[in-house]
């Protein structure tokens, strides 16, 4: 006794080989449609935080810890594409004339007693919770490759989830969860990471208001996830357009920039 088992035609075959190639390419381009998402979603909502062209803002920090005096601190950002930095510290007064000067991802220090500028990491502590690139590069969308992980509705508002892994080992962190607002592109949240995958700090974005000519979060929050009770917040304030020319941007131009403020 034979047994006939069933034999595709060759029209079946070929019909399953176009069926399977069309799922593959419909989940290749949903794969590259969302990598898009995200990396639109990252660059959006820096552009909410800060201006694109140069700008001035004041920045106050308060750093609270259990049982130790408040810290309060000013310092003046110069900005002028993200890429382009200048911190210069104005309380307290004994820190005056102190100022860093970041081009790129190379950030270095300059103090009015040393003669020559110190090279910093973006990642070292500058005060409380706040990192040195905290303050001298919010550059996400340029620092960190971005994916959706998921989507969450938070207080009514749907929010996407965002892995942000760190394009290399110079940036601030090694990667950040990040919360944004699917209506406006509004940062909500963000958690920050260590090389070792240990949650460092986390980060809220408040009291949206009118900044720099559109709606910007004027409060950062930042909690240490190791140390409970240690806060930093961040309060923004007179963000105006500035003509930032290159040369402002360079060693040589920073004595001169603190004689003038």
């Amino acid at each position: 006794m034979s047994l006939n088992f069933y034999r595709p035609s060759s029209r079946a075959r070929c019909f399953g080989l176009l069926l399977a190639a069309a799922t593959l390419c419909s989940s290749g381009f949903a794969r590259a449609d969302d990598a898009e998402t995200a990396r639109t979603v990252v660059a959006k909502a820096d552009e909410v935080r800060f201006p694109n062209d140069g700008f001035q803002v004041v920045i106050d920090i308060n750093s609270s810890s259990p049982g130790e005096q408040l810290d309060q601190r000013k310092y003046r950002i110069l900005s002028k594409g993200n890429e382009n930095t200048i911190v210069q510290i104005l309380e307290p007064e004994s820190d005056r004339g102190q100022a860093m000067l970041m081009r790129g991802r190379d950030l270095w220090v300059f103090m009015p007693n040393i003669s020559q500028p110190v090279r910093l990491s973006l990642a070292q502590r500058l005060t409380g919770q706040v990192a040195n690139g905290d303050l001298a590069r919010a550059n996400f969308s340029g620092d960190y490759e971005p994916k959706i992980l998921r989507t969450e509705t938070i207080d009514g508002e749907k929010m996407y989830v965002l892995e942000l892994a760190a394009v290399d080992r110079g940036v601030t962190y090694a990667k950040v969860l990040y919360w944004v607002r699917q209506s406006n592109n509004w940062p909500h949240k963000a958690e920050f990471y260590s090389l070792s995958d240990r949650l460092l700090k986390v980060c809220r974005y408040e009291k949206f208001q009118n900044l720099g000519g559109r709606i910007r979060p004027t409060q950062l929050v930042m909690e240490d996830a190791l140390k409970k009770g240690d806060v930093s917040i961040l309060r923004y304030s007179q963000m105006t357009a500035k003509d930032l020319p290159d040369r402002v941007f360079t060693k040589q131009y920073m004595d001169k920039l603190n004689r003038v403020n």
